[in-house]
Formats: C-alpha cells, sequence, structure tokens
C-alpha cells in the first residue's frame, strides 16, 4: 500500500466498533484505511453473548464475519500494524506505524479499545475471559448457579457482589486482604447469605482456563468455579491523549452522543469510550460514529461552497 495516498478517514483500530464505523462510512462512499494489529481484548474469550442475531458464537467468528462484509466495500481499505504516533497537519492528521509507514485523512476515528491490568496472582491471565469474568450480562446466563466468587472490595465490590446475586445464590466475596466495607455492607450482605473471605490469594488454581480453587496464602482453599472482577485498565491506543483528546475521570475517552471526542475532527467509539464493554454496544457506537462523521463531512463541504 502506498503510504503517499490520500484517505478521507483513517479508522485506528478493526475489532468490532472499527468495523462497523468501516461499513457505515464505506457505505457512504467515503475512502477509508483501517489500522489493526489484531489483538481484541476478548481473544481469549470462548463465546459472545447477548449481541443479537450473534448469541453464542465466538468473537473471532463475529470479528471475521465483519471484516469479510466490510471488505465487500471498495472504498475501504485496511493495514495489518500498530498505530504509534499521530499529528495534526493542514487540512487533517497524520499516523505513523510500527513500520515507519505514514498516512494522512482528514478525519480519525479511535477504535483501539482498552487493555486490562490484571492482579498478579498465578493462573489469573489463564482463566481471563474464560472462568474469571468481567460482565455478568455478557457471561451470567452460562454460569448461573456456579459457585461463584466476587474479587473486589470496598464501595465497589459491594456493588459488584450485589449485581452478581441475581445469578447465582452459591456467592461470596473475595476481599483479598482486609475488607474495607463498612459495618452497614457487611451486615448486608450477610443478610442475603452472601460470605465475606478476607484471606490473601496466593494463586488461581484451574485445568485449561476454568477455574477449580482459589488458594490462599495460608495454604487453605476454597472451590470456586466462577470469579467475577473489575479490574483497571489503560488505553490501547495514546495517540488521542497526545492529540489533546480529553479522558473522563475513570480513564474513557471523553466523547459526546455523536461520539465526537473534544478535538474537531476527531471521533472514538467502542470499549475505550464506555463502560458498557460488550460486543453490542461496541458495533452501535462504531455505526454512530461512521454516520456521523459522515454527516459532519457533508455539511463541512456545503459550508464551504
Amino acid at each position: 500500500m502506498n503510504q503517499n495516498e490520500q484517505f478521507e478517514v483513517l479508522i485506528i483500530g478493526g475489532s468490532y466498533s472499527g468495523l462497523a464505523a468501516a461499513m457505515a462510512l464505506g457505505r457512504s462512499l467515503r475512502k477509508v484505511l483501517v489500522i489493526d494489529e489484531g489483538m481484541p481484548c476478548n481473544r481469549q474469550t470462548p463465546y459472545s453473548h447477548n449481541f443479537l442475531t450473534q448469541d453464542g458464537h465466538t468473537p473471532a467468528e463475529i470479528a471475521s464475519l465483519g471484516r469479510r462484509q466490510v471488505e465487500e466495500y471498495s472504498t475501504v481499505r485496511f493495514l495489518e500494524g500498530r498505530a504509534v504516533q499521530g499529528r495534526r497537519i493542514l487540512n487533517g492528521f497524520e499516523i505513523s506505524t510500527n513500520s515507519g509507514k505514514r498516512f494522512t485523512a482528514e478525519k480519525l476515528v479511535f477504535a483501539g479499545g482498552i487493555k486490562d491490568i490484571l492482579p498478579n496472582i498465578e493462573g489469573f491471565v489463564s482463566c481471563w475471559g474464560i472462568s474469571i469474568l468481567h460482565c455478568p450480562y455478557c457471561h451470567g446466563y452460562e454460569v448461573k448457579e456456579n459457585i461463584t466468587g466476587v474479587l473486589g472490595n470496598g464501595e465497589a465490590g459491594y456493588e459488584f457482589v450485589r449485581l452478581i446475586s441475581n445469578w447465582t445464590t452459591q456467592l461470596t466475596l473475595y476481599t483479598n486482604g482486609a475488607s474495607t466495607l463498612s459495618e452497614q455492607q457487611s451486615e448486608m450482605l450477610k443478610r442475603h447469605q452472601i460470605n465475606i473471605v478476607e484471606s490473601d490469594i496466593a494463586l488461581v488454581q484451574h485445568e485449561d482456563g476454568l477455574l477449580k480453587y482459589l488458594v490462599f496464602t495460608d495454604g487453605s482453599k476454597a472451590m470456586v468455579n466462577t470469579l467475577y472482577t473489575q479490574t483497571p485498565f489503560e488505553q490501547h491506543c495514546t495517540i488521542p491523549a497526545d492529540l489533546g483528546c480529553s479522558y473522563s475521570p475513570e480513564g474513557y475517552l471523553q466523547v459526546d452522543n455523536l461520539q465526537r471526542t473534544t478535538i474537531p475532527g476527531i471521533y472514538a467509539c467502542g470499549d475505550s469510550t464506555s463502560p458498557m464493554r460488550t460486543v453490542a454496544n461496541a458495533v452501535s457506537t462504531g455505526t454512530t460514529a461512521g454516520m456521523m462523521l459522515n454527516k459532519e463531512m457533508v455539511l463541512g463541504r456545503f459550508k464551504e461552497n
């Protein structure tokens, strides 16, 4: 691909939200380049759920079908690689990749997602997305009434374990150290037969990612088949920050209801913009970004004339 080739829109990230944005823009006859390194955050998750018409399909199947469908639009191109640098230029933006290629466009869409920062507990990474989960709406039905734990503490742990109680009566909150729940919160959980275990977790015992036991530093262990937790995260792509885009206090790219960032000409969609981490939401925000960006470009042309 000729790096001097001119595009109207560069999309950084070609998973669900990026593909949805690319489809909307391709159908709007826009010349688009999608830059993606093929490392979606749910690549280890065996099945995706709560997405109408795609319930129970693997994330790879959904992404592969989406890619094939978007490739049908001749104005949309794909580049395998990672965007590493961006800068403002006259009438648009320039993006550089890890291979040293540079591409320019009038507009940008960031759909790079986020990276979970997982705790340093042996076995945790192997279970992430399989039996250690972040979202009951994505996976809760399949593990309903399992022997279930929530890894969390304080206000966040309290709120999350209350939510998970909808899917199982066999539920324990593991605080992985001294509990910081209030006395009232602890009493409320006990009233609803939710145990609180404060032991430090040493490792996660599993078979091929399927959780069997939590093993504690004192040598004891607890049988757990499903563990929910909410982890901190970081943005996969730092270019929006370099370009001056604002972030929410939680660390999400700040966008309005049209998926516009705080920098004119830059849109964002998907997990990097919202705690609603579902494939369906990623597709929805990506489609919105693509349609609204095209509308902005149409109106801009009329304004110029």
